[in-house]
């Protein structure tokens, strides 16, 4: 399956970027109420909660943290969350965000890759990837998310 790679540029510094990714503020906003909770050591855990199928702690997305330098650079597994699909911890892709000074703006390299032949979520990822990175724009721009309609 081929790699989903985006690149964007945001109206903000790296740390206006890092903070609506990983900042239970930004995250809430960005990622629709849910909350990104790890130690963001490499090598720990992570996961996505927030309200969903299983309640208001739905893990939607977890895996492990594979680097993290702040301001810079995040990569992680990513398996979506047991409600969504029963093989889950079988359906295991990368996700890798570079963030690089561009003047006052954010040049974000995003990649999700190393998905396995026949992952049943390719599609609707390849699809749902650009609206997210568009409302990240869109928050660190503007203080507000998109209305997608969702």
């Amino acid at each position: 399956m081929e790699d989903l790679k985006y690149t964007i540029y945001i109206g903000g510094t790296p740390k206006q970027v890092w903070e609506a990714l990983v900042s239970p503020e930004g995250t809430r906003a960005i990622f629709f109420g849910s909350v990104l909770q790890s130690t963001f050591e490499v090598g720990a855990p992570y996961a996505y909660v927030g309200p969903g199928d299983d309640g208001d702690e739905t893990v939607h997305v977890y895996g492990t943290v594979l680097a993290y330098e702040p301001y810079s650079l995040m990569s992680y597994t990513e398996h979506a969350g047991p409600s969504y699909r029963e093989n889950h911890a079988e359906l295991e892709t990368r996700i890798t965000m570079e963030l690089e000074p561009m003047g006052a703006s954010t040049k974000v390299t995003f990649v999700n890759d190393r998905w396995p032949e026949g992952h049943p979520s390719y599609e609707s990822t390849k699809q749902s990837w650009p609206m997210i990175l568009s409302n990240i724009k869109s928050y660190v721009e503007t203080g507000k998310t998109l209305d997608l309609g969702w």
